[in-house]
Protein backbone atom coordinates (compact mmCIF):
# COMPACT_ATOMS: atom_id res chain seq x y z
CA UNK A 1 0.00 0.00 0.00
CA UNK A 2 1.47 3.36 -1.01
CA UNK A 3 1.62 6.49 1.14
CA UNK A 4 -1.39 8.11 -0.54
CA UNK A 5 -3.60 5.10 0.18
CA UNK A 6 -2.34 4.97 3.78
CA UNK A 7 -3.11 8.66 4.31
CA UNK A 8 -6.58 8.14 2.84
CA UNK A 9 -7.21 5.40 5.40
CA UNK A 10 -6.00 7.66 8.22
CA UNK A 11 -8.33 10.41 7.05
CA UNK A 12 -11.23 7.95 7.19
CA UNK A 13 -10.12 6.68 10.59
CA UNK A 14 -9.90 10.20 12.05
CA UNK A 15 -13.12 11.34 10.26
CA UNK A 16 -11.39 14.39 8.85
CA UNK A 17 -13.60 13.95 5.80
CA UNK A 18 -16.62 14.49 8.09
CA UNK A 19 -15.95 17.76 9.93
CA UNK A 20 -19.26 17.95 11.84
CA UNK A 21 -17.63 16.40 14.92
CA UNK A 22 -14.86 18.99 14.85
CA UNK A 23 -17.40 21.80 14.61
CA UNK A 24 -19.52 20.48 17.48
CA UNK A 25 -16.36 20.37 19.59
CA UNK A 26 -15.01 23.69 18.33
CA UNK A 27 -18.04 25.93 18.84
CA UNK A 28 -18.26 25.57 22.65
CA UNK A 29 -14.48 25.94 22.89
CA UNK A 30 -14.70 29.22 20.98
CA UNK A 31 -17.59 30.33 23.20
CA UNK A 32 -15.22 29.89 26.12
CA UNK A 33 -12.27 31.61 24.45
CA UNK A 34 -14.31 34.71 23.53
CA UNK A 35 -16.10 35.07 26.85
CA UNK A 36 -12.94 34.47 28.86
CA UNK A 37 -11.14 37.20 26.89
CA UNK A 38 -14.12 39.60 26.90
CA UNK A 39 -14.12 39.54 23.12
CA UNK A 40 -10.39 40.18 22.67
CA UNK A 41 -8.81 36.73 22.43
CA UNK A 42 -5.13 36.05 21.92
CA UNK A 43 -4.84 34.75 18.38
CA UNK A 44 -2.20 32.31 19.60
CA UNK A 45 -4.78 30.83 21.99
CA UNK A 46 -7.37 30.72 19.20
CA UNK A 47 -4.91 28.88 16.95
CA UNK A 48 -3.85 26.44 19.68
CA UNK A 49 -7.41 25.56 20.65
CA UNK A 50 -8.68 25.30 17.07
CA UNK A 51 -5.87 22.96 16.03
CA UNK A 52 -5.96 21.09 19.34
CA UNK A 53 -9.70 20.56 18.97
CA UNK A 54 -9.17 19.07 15.51
CA UNK A 55 -6.40 16.77 16.73
CA UNK A 56 -8.25 15.59 19.85
CA UNK A 57 -11.47 14.96 17.97
CA UNK A 58 -9.44 12.91 15.48
CA UNK A 59 -7.82 10.98 18.32
CA UNK A 60 -11.25 10.39 19.84
CA UNK A 61 -12.54 8.93 16.59
CA UNK A 62 -9.55 6.59 16.39
CA UNK A 63 -10.12 5.42 19.97
CA UNK A 64 -13.83 5.01 19.26
CA UNK A 65 -13.10 2.70 16.33
CA UNK A 66 -10.67 0.72 18.46
CA UNK A 67 -13.23 0.37 21.26
CA UNK A 68 -15.97 -0.65 18.82
CA UNK A 69 -13.84 -2.86 16.57
CA UNK A 70 -15.83 -5.99 17.47
CA UNK A 71 -19.17 -4.20 17.27
CA UNK A 72 -18.76 -2.23 14.04
CA UNK A 73 -18.46 -5.39 11.95
CA UNK A 74 -22.12 -6.15 12.74
CA UNK A 75 -23.40 -2.72 11.65
CA UNK A 76 -23.97 -2.01 7.97
CA UNK A 77 -22.92 1.65 8.31
CA UNK A 78 -19.61 0.87 10.02
CA UNK A 79 -18.48 -2.55 8.83
CA UNK A 80 -16.20 -1.08 6.14
CA UNK A 81 -14.30 1.28 8.43
CA UNK A 82 -10.50 0.92 8.09
CA UNK A 83 -9.93 -0.95 11.36
CA UNK A 84 -13.03 -3.16 11.16
CA UNK A 85 -12.28 -4.15 7.58
CA UNK A 86 -8.66 -5.02 8.47
CA UNK A 87 -7.06 -2.34 6.30
CA UNK A 88 -5.45 -0.81 9.39
CA UNK A 89 -4.09 -2.91 12.29
CA UNK A 90 -5.10 -2.54 15.93
CA UNK A 91 -1.53 -1.63 16.91
CA UNK A 92 -1.36 1.01 14.19
CA UNK A 93 -4.65 2.47 15.41
CA UNK A 94 -3.43 2.76 18.99
CA UNK A 95 -0.20 4.43 17.91
CA UNK A 96 -2.10 6.92 15.75
CA UNK A 97 -4.28 7.92 18.72
CA UNK A 98 -1.21 8.30 20.95
CA UNK A 99 0.62 10.48 18.41
CA UNK A 100 -2.42 12.73 17.91
CA UNK A 101 -2.87 13.17 21.67
CA UNK A 102 0.86 13.84 22.15
CA UNK A 103 0.92 16.52 19.44
CA UNK A 104 -2.13 18.10 21.10
CA UNK A 105 -0.23 18.26 24.38
CA UNK A 106 2.79 19.85 22.67
CA UNK A 107 0.48 22.57 21.38
CA UNK A 108 -0.45 23.75 24.87
CA UNK A 109 3.13 23.95 26.17
CA UNK A 110 3.28 27.74 25.51
CA UNK A 111 0.28 28.12 27.87
CA UNK A 112 0.21 28.20 31.68
CA UNK A 113 0.55 25.23 34.09
CA UNK A 114 -3.17 25.21 34.97
CA UNK A 115 -3.98 24.56 31.31
CA UNK A 116 -1.43 21.73 31.28
CA UNK A 117 -3.07 20.19 34.35
CA UNK A 118 -6.54 20.38 32.82
CA UNK A 119 -5.29 18.66 29.69
CA UNK A 120 -4.94 15.36 31.59
CA UNK A 121 -8.63 14.98 32.52
CA UNK A 122 -9.46 16.21 29.00
CA UNK A 123 -7.46 13.35 27.46
CA UNK A 124 -8.96 10.86 29.93
CA UNK A 125 -12.50 11.97 29.03
CA UNK A 126 -11.82 11.74 25.30
CA UNK A 127 -10.19 8.31 25.62
CA UNK A 128 -12.78 6.80 27.95
CA UNK A 129 -15.98 8.09 26.31
CA UNK A 130 -16.16 5.34 23.64
CA UNK A 131 -16.32 2.70 26.38
CA UNK A 132 -19.14 4.37 28.35
CA UNK A 133 -21.87 3.18 26.00
CA UNK A 134 -21.38 -0.29 27.52
CA UNK A 135 -22.48 0.71 31.03
CA UNK A 136 -23.88 4.29 31.16
CA UNK A 137 -27.58 4.70 30.43
CA UNK A 138 -26.95 8.12 28.85
CA UNK A 139 -23.38 8.12 27.53
CA UNK A 140 -24.25 11.31 25.66
CA UNK A 141 -23.96 13.21 28.97
CA UNK A 142 -20.38 12.00 29.30
CA UNK A 143 -19.81 13.05 25.70
CA UNK A 144 -20.99 16.54 26.59
CA UNK A 145 -18.34 16.81 29.30
CA UNK A 146 -15.65 15.43 26.98
CA UNK A 147 -16.69 17.69 24.09
CA UNK A 148 -16.94 20.72 26.36
CA UNK A 149 -13.77 20.40 28.39
CA UNK A 150 -12.11 22.90 26.09
CA UNK A 151 -14.26 25.50 27.89
CA UNK A 152 -12.52 25.39 31.30
CA UNK A 153 -9.20 24.97 29.50
CA UNK A 154 -9.89 28.14 27.49
CA UNK A 155 -10.65 30.10 30.65
CA UNK A 156 -7.54 28.68 32.33
CA UNK A 157 -5.37 29.63 29.35
CA UNK A 158 -6.77 33.16 29.22
CA UNK A 159 -7.32 34.05 32.88
CA UNK A 160 -5.14 31.61 34.79
CA UNK A 161 -8.26 30.41 36.62
CA UNK A 162 -11.61 28.75 35.92
CA UNK A 163 -14.47 30.95 37.19
CA UNK A 164 -17.99 29.71 37.86
CA UNK A 165 -19.28 31.00 34.51
CA UNK A 166 -17.03 28.47 32.77
CA UNK A 167 -18.67 25.56 34.59
CA UNK A 168 -22.16 26.86 33.78
CA UNK A 169 -21.10 27.07 30.13
CA UNK A 170 -19.77 23.51 30.33
CA UNK A 171 -23.08 22.34 31.81
CA UNK A 172 -24.94 24.03 28.96
CA UNK A 173 -22.77 22.09 26.54
CA UNK A 174 -23.62 18.82 28.30
CA UNK A 175 -27.33 19.33 27.65
CA UNK A 176 -26.67 20.45 24.08
CA UNK A 177 -24.65 17.29 23.48
CA UNK A 178 -27.45 15.14 24.90
CA UNK A 179 -29.84 16.86 22.48
CA UNK A 180 -27.81 16.49 19.30
CA UNK A 181 -26.36 13.08 20.07
CA UNK A 182 -29.80 11.72 20.93
CA UNK A 183 -30.83 12.77 17.43
CA UNK A 184 -27.84 10.79 16.16
CA UNK A 185 -28.71 7.84 18.42
CA UNK A 186 -32.26 7.81 17.00
CA UNK A 187 -30.66 6.89 13.67
CA UNK A 188 -28.84 3.88 15.17
CA UNK A 189 -31.60 2.81 17.58
CA UNK A 190 -32.26 -0.58 15.95
CA UNK A 191 -28.56 -1.46 15.75
CA UNK A 192 -27.99 -0.44 19.38
CA UNK A 193 -30.87 -2.65 20.55
CA UNK A 194 -29.48 -5.60 18.59
CA UNK A 195 -25.95 -5.11 19.94
CA UNK A 196 -26.93 -4.31 23.52
CA UNK A 197 -25.38 -0.85 23.51
CA UNK A 198 -26.72 1.93 25.73
CA UNK A 199 -27.85 5.24 24.27
CA UNK A 200 -30.03 8.15 25.28
CA UNK A 201 -32.49 7.30 22.50
CA UNK A 202 -33.09 3.92 24.10
CA UNK A 203 -33.15 5.37 27.63
CA UNK A 204 -35.76 8.00 26.75
CA UNK A 205 -37.78 5.52 24.69
CA UNK A 206 -41.05 6.96 23.41
CA UNK A 207 -40.22 10.26 25.07
CA UNK A 208 -37.07 10.74 22.98
CA UNK A 209 -38.37 13.73 21.00
CA UNK A 210 -39.64 15.41 24.16
CA UNK A 211 -36.29 14.78 25.85
CA UNK A 212 -34.36 16.29 22.96
CA UNK A 213 -36.46 19.44 23.03
CA UNK A 214 -36.22 19.66 26.82
CA UNK A 215 -32.43 19.46 26.56
CA UNK A 216 -32.41 22.25 23.99
CA UNK A 217 -34.55 24.31 26.37
CA UNK A 218 -32.22 23.70 29.32
CA UNK A 219 -29.21 24.50 27.13
CA UNK A 220 -30.67 27.84 26.12
CA UNK A 221 -31.69 28.65 29.71
CA UNK A 222 -28.15 27.93 30.94
CA UNK A 223 -26.68 29.98 28.09
CA UNK A 224 -28.94 32.85 29.17
CA UNK A 225 -27.51 32.52 32.69
CA UNK A 226 -24.01 32.60 31.18
CA UNK A 227 -24.94 35.80 29.36
CA UNK A 228 -26.07 37.44 32.60
CA UNK A 229 -22.99 36.26 34.51
CA UNK A 230 -20.66 37.53 31.78
CA UNK A 231 -22.51 40.82 31.34
CA UNK A 232 -23.40 40.12 27.72
CA UNK A 233 -25.97 42.30 26.00
CA UNK A 234 -28.77 42.30 23.48
CA UNK A 235 -26.79 40.93 20.52
CA UNK A 236 -25.91 37.81 22.49
CA UNK A 237 -29.53 37.17 23.41
CA UNK A 238 -30.57 37.67 19.79
CA UNK A 239 -28.11 34.88 18.99
CA UNK A 240 -29.87 32.70 21.56
CA UNK A 241 -33.25 33.48 19.97
CA UNK A 242 -31.87 32.40 16.59
CA UNK A 243 -30.52 29.22 18.22
CA UNK A 244 -33.97 28.63 19.68
CA UNK A 245 -35.47 28.90 16.19
CA UNK A 246 -32.94 26.34 14.96
CA UNK A 247 -33.91 23.99 17.80
CA UNK A 248 -37.59 24.34 16.87
CA UNK A 249 -36.69 23.49 13.28
CA UNK A 250 -35.04 20.34 14.59
CA UNK A 251 -38.34 19.39 16.20
CA UNK A 252 -39.94 19.45 12.77
CA UNK A 253 -37.22 17.14 11.52
CA UNK A 254 -37.25 14.58 14.33
CA UNK A 255 -40.91 14.47 15.35
CA UNK A 256 -41.66 11.55 12.99
CA UNK A 257 -38.38 9.78 13.94
CA UNK A 258 -37.33 9.34 10.32
CA UNK A 259 -33.72 8.10 10.27
CA UNK A 260 -32.76 10.47 7.45
CA UNK A 261 -34.35 13.52 9.09
CA UNK A 262 -32.92 12.70 12.52
CA UNK A 263 -29.46 12.55 10.97
CA UNK A 264 -30.13 15.83 9.16
CA UNK A 265 -31.08 17.42 12.49
CA UNK A 266 -27.85 16.14 14.05
CA UNK A 267 -25.76 17.68 11.26
CA UNK A 268 -27.71 20.93 11.48
CA UNK A 269 -26.53 21.49 15.06
CA UNK A 270 -23.49 23.16 13.56
CA UNK A 271 -25.74 26.18 12.99
CA UNK A 272 -26.98 26.13 16.58
CA UNK A 273 -23.40 26.42 17.82
CA UNK A 274 -22.58 29.02 15.19
CA UNK A 275 -25.59 31.17 16.15
CA UNK A 276 -24.50 31.28 19.80
CA UNK A 277 -20.93 32.11 18.80
CA UNK A 278 -22.07 34.84 16.39
CA UNK A 279 -24.09 36.41 19.19
CA UNK A 280 -21.06 36.42 21.49
CA UNK A 281 -18.72 37.92 18.88
CA UNK A 282 -21.21 40.56 17.73
CA UNK A 283 -22.02 41.59 21.29
CA UNK A 284 -18.38 42.34 22.01
CA UNK A 285 -17.82 44.01 18.63
CA UNK A 286 -20.67 46.43 19.26
CA UNK A 287 -18.84 47.68 22.36
CA UNK A 288 -15.82 48.87 20.39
Amino acid sequence: MNLTDRLRLYIQLTRLHRPIGILLLLWPTLWGVWIASAGHPSWLIVFIFALGTTLMRSAGCVINDYADRHIDKHVQRTKNRPLTSGKVSERETVWLAVVLAFVSFLLILPLNPLTWMLSFPAVFLAASYPFTKRFLAIPQAYLGIAFGFGIPMAFAATLGEVPSVAWVLLLANVFWAIAYDTEYAMVDRDDDIHLGIHSSALFFGKYDVLAVMACYGITLALLAVVGLMAGLGAAYFVGLVIAEGIALYHYRLIKDRSREKCFAAFLHNNWFGAAVFAGIVLDYLLRI
